[in-house]
């Protein structure tokens, strides 16, 4: 499952490296400032989208094991578990439980690549402001 859901970052990933790689230095200030800012808006969506197939993919699952009946319920205990938060208001079976902490440590997991890619994407637009190129 944590291998699969590993494919769907790399996927965003390898979509956001392409977009940055594509990007030329604008003269005009604005035109860069608003460039960047559709260049980062779109790199978050992308990592945002891959959050939530990974959520998503959790929650079926978790209905899959039979601990769910309804997919809005599954995908909210799997968001709570994938971000870490815990609230413990829907808990699985003992038989299950276990999938809950493997959840968040691959969530947790994911949302630090996604800052690693976040920050790659902000370091490269600032090169190429500077013109340097976005590499």
């Amino acid at each position: 499952m944590i291998a699969s859901l590993v494919l769907v970052q790399a996927t965003a990933i390898t979509a956001i490296m392409r977009l940055v790689r594509r990007q030329v230095r604008r003269d005009d200030a604005l035109a860069q400032w608003v460039h960047n800012v559709g260049v980062f808006t779109r790199a978050l969506l992308l990592i945002v989208a891959a959050q939530l197939v990974q959520v998503a993919a959790w929650a079926a699952l978790f209905i899959g094991c039979g601990e769910f009946d309804d997919f809005s319920t599954a995908f909210y205990h799997s968001a709570v578990n994938f971000t870490t938060l815990g609230y413990g208001d829907i808990v699985m079976s003992r038989a299950w439980r276990l999938l809950a902490p493997l959840e968040a440590i691959a969530g947790m997991l994911m949302f630090g690549v996604s800052t690693a890619v976040l920050f790659g994407v902000t370091e490269a637009l600032i090169r190429l402001r500077d013109g340097h190129g976005a590499r």
